[in-house]
């Protein structure tokens, strides 16, 4: 038992003698990756104090990835929350065999793959990072699909000047909550951050305290050594697990590693001169700690009966790609192994949901139905398929989702409370996955900030699968729909904070966001069924809160980008525009006036068509364009016509909106549904009286 005890300690020293050449190896690489980028810039401070935890991550033994197909379900994997310390995951991604170490070349140009931060054009990065504290919620997301089979485990590592965001602390409550004992986080608690390198602008005392008092395992060790750091991540692994995720605070400082104190900054342009004086350094480091590894293998060899341990050191050297020279039977020299790449091309998903069709509800065209019944029902069916997600915000009897997949899979159908960012974080990481993914609170809630990293990590996932040499394929985007709900008029006596009059034209500037409108159950049960056909990515769907009437009939087929006209006659003078509750209205109002002799068309414009919008101005008809919002389809409308024409005849334009008189954005405060159409304008009486006016002048 002594000779076994003293066996698991030699290899214990020799093995954290290689990590800490390893760890020579990785800054000299991240150095060189500085001199050779376009800008010559780094984010140094925080790379090199991140250097330890990243090391001893992919080298320690902790981790079973899988880098010849990173997107194999039950791989463990690992989120880099804190984005800025891309340029050593980068030096050990490349190490690996992800990617070739060309790419360590001329990063941060438009030529290059290797970013600024991480995102998923590069090869085995599943998410894009910056430094919000968003990768942390994705992280957490992971573990959620980790708990299913096949099971693996989740490593994440963000930094403390990262932990004064909001998200953060969602994600801490909601993995706790869940007994997310697959999840282990590093923090690089170098205190420091960007306008203060020497000390936290909130300081974050008694951290350790903080994160027991949310249900988290909590180690905290000096980030500056192997031992200690490789001691925790392997009591997470193999240790018995008790429902709680586990921390590790990895005290440390900026810059930590590095020899000049010009490594201490933020973000740095590190002058050529410096940068070969801190690799000549490094490398002569490195030299000191082969010499050391070399004296312990020469002490082994004098002990015969340790050559177990001998044999099993050399075996981890090559495991880390170290390639140990022998001269008879002694070690001489230990060179680090340029590997061949052998990341392939992830194989092709099937995104297309399986479900019976007869099954689906049939809608009686005389009853009216709240979009979300529509959508209990509806998912009753489609989550029969387990690839089918939904995440609430705490909103999900305005959403119906819950109910729905829940009834079929209560695992499925997640809420986490208040807190929409982890909501889309965690839809953002089933949707990775390979999920069909349905996030849900009210359109104005959704965050922003967090919408456009998800649609950057998508845009990335698109590069990739278009690339020759791109490591993804078909299938590999996301499917991720965001079902807005209460839109519009909707919320009515809720208050301003509420009401979603603005959001389109908020999110109208995130890339790839398809937007739809929806404005009948039918026509929402088609939006669900093109959904369900896999490969739609990011869509940002509005459903009405209130019950409506039933305008289309059962087997209409949803076709983005296509508008539809419900109301039209030869003889029309005009044609009213609109889309949501806004067609109930202007059918009304069509209705008004076709009794007093006007004959006016009604578009329903779900998605924005831009053929059928310039065939209606073609037309010379009046063009009446009225929502219950700040006019998102005008301002489409608007900028089709720039573009389209070289001259424009206003005289026959009517937006009707809740745009103010001079034309300029506005909330909407709370009030009953009919005081809100009366105030703008937008109740069927006043749309016929406007339109009837317009014509005859």
């Amino acid at each position: 038992m002594a000779g076994r005890a003293t066996r698991d300690h030699l290899i214990r020293r020799g093995w954290i003698k290689l990590l800490e050449i390893k760890d020579s190896d990785v800054r000299i690489m991240t150095l060189e990756q500085c001199r050779d980028a376009v800008d010559k810039g780094i984010h140094i401070g925080g790379a090199f104090s991140a250097t330890i935890p990243l090391v001893s991550l992919f080298y320690g033994a902790v981790m079973r990835f899988d880098v010849v197909n990173p997107t194999r379900r039950g791989q463990d994997m690992f989120v880099l929350s804190k984005g800025h310390a891309v340029a050593p995951m980068a030096s050990i991604y490349a190490d690996l065999g992800y990617f070739d170490r060309s790419v360590l070349k001329n990063s941060r140009s438009q030529e290059s793959i290797l970013n600024g931060h991480p995102g998923p054009i590069l090869p085995g990065v599943h998410i894009s990072t910056g430094p919000l504290g968003q990768g942390l919620g994705v992280a957490q997301g992971f573990a959620l699909v980790g708990k299913k089979s096949p099971n693996f485990d989740v490593f994440c590592i963000t930094g403390d000047g990262e932990l004064q965001e909001g998200p953060i602390w969602e994600a801490v409550m909601f993995s706790s909550y869940k007994k997310l004992d697959n999840l282990c986080v590093l923090v690089d608690k170098n205190a420091g951050q960007l306008d203060d390198t020497k000390q936290l602008i909130f300081p974050l005392l008694n951290l350790d305290k903080r994160l027991a008092s949310f249900g988290w395992r909590i180690y905290n060790v000096d980030g500056t050594q192997y031992g200690t750091v490789l001691e925790a991540l392997e009591a997470f692994k193999y240790a018995p697990r008790d429902g709680r995720p586990t921390v590790i605070i990895c005290r440390t400082r900026k810059g930590y590693g590095g020899y000049s104190d010009f490594m201490v900054g933020h973000k740095v342009e590190i002058p050529d001169p410096l940068i070969e004086q801190e690799i000549a350094l490094q490398r002569r480091r490195r030299e000191d700690r082969v010499s050391e590894f070399l004296d312990f293998l020469s002490e082994l060899d004098s002990r015969a009966e340790e050559s177990t341990v001998r044999e099993k050191l050399l075996a981890v050297a090559g495991g880390m790609n170290l390639d140990i020279v022998l001269k008879g039977d002694k070690a001489r020299e230990i060179n680090p192994r340029v590997v061949q790449v052998t990341t392939k091309r992830a194989p092709q998903r099937d995104k297309k949901i399986a479900y019976d069709a007869n099954q689906l509800p049939r809608l009686d065209t005389s009853k009216e139905y709240s979009a979300s019944s529509v959508v209990t029902m509806a998912m009753k069916v489609f989550a029969r398929d387990p690839r089918v997600v939904s995440i609430d915000a705490d909103l999900g009897s305005t959403s119906g989702l819950e109910a729905g997949v829940g009834f079929v899979d209560m695992g499925r159908a997640l809420n986490v409370g208040v807190a929409e960012a982890n909501m889309m974080c965690i839809g953002e990481a089933f949707a990775a996955m390979g999920y069909n993914t349905w996030v849900s609170t009210f359109c104005p809630f959704f965050d922003w900030k967090v919408l456009r990293r998800i649609a950057i990590g998508y845009q990335e996932r698109l590069e990739a699968i278009g690339m020759a040499e791109g490591w993804l394929s078909d299938g590999h985007g996301l499917d991720l729909t965001l079902l807005a709900t209460a839109p519009n008029f909707e919320t009515k006596t809720n208050g301003a904070t509420h009401m979603g009059n603005d959001d389109i034209q908020v999110f109208d500037g995130i890339a790839h966001l398809k937007i739809i409108d929806i404005s009948c159950p039918n026509q929402l049960l088609g939006v669900m069924k093109w959904v369900m056909e896999g490969n739609k990515g990011l869509v940002y769907a509005r459903i009405m809160r209130a019950p409506s009437a039933v305008i289309y009939d059962h087997d209409v087929v949803f076709e983005y980008g296509k508008g539809h006209v419900l109301k039209e006659h030869s003889d029309e003078g005009a044609v009213i525009i609109t889309s949501g509750r806004g067609v109930h209205e202007a059918l009304t109002a069509a209705k008004e006036l076709e009794e007093s002799g006007v004959s006016v068309g009604v578009v329903d414009m779900p998605s924005i068509d831009e053929q059928l919008l310039l065939d209606l101005y073609d037309s010379g008809k009046l063009i009446a364009v009225a929502e219950q919002n700040n006019g998102y389809i005008w301002s489409e409308f608007r900028k089709l016509l720039f573009k389209s024409k070289e001259t424009i005849d206003t005289t026959r334009l009517l937006p009707i909106n809740t745009l103010d008189p001079e034309g300029r954005p506005q909330f909407v405060h709370s009030a009953t549904y009919p005081q809100l159409l009366s105030q703008f304008g937008l109740a069927p009486n006043q749309l016929a009286e406007t339109i009837k006016r317009r014509i005859n002048t």
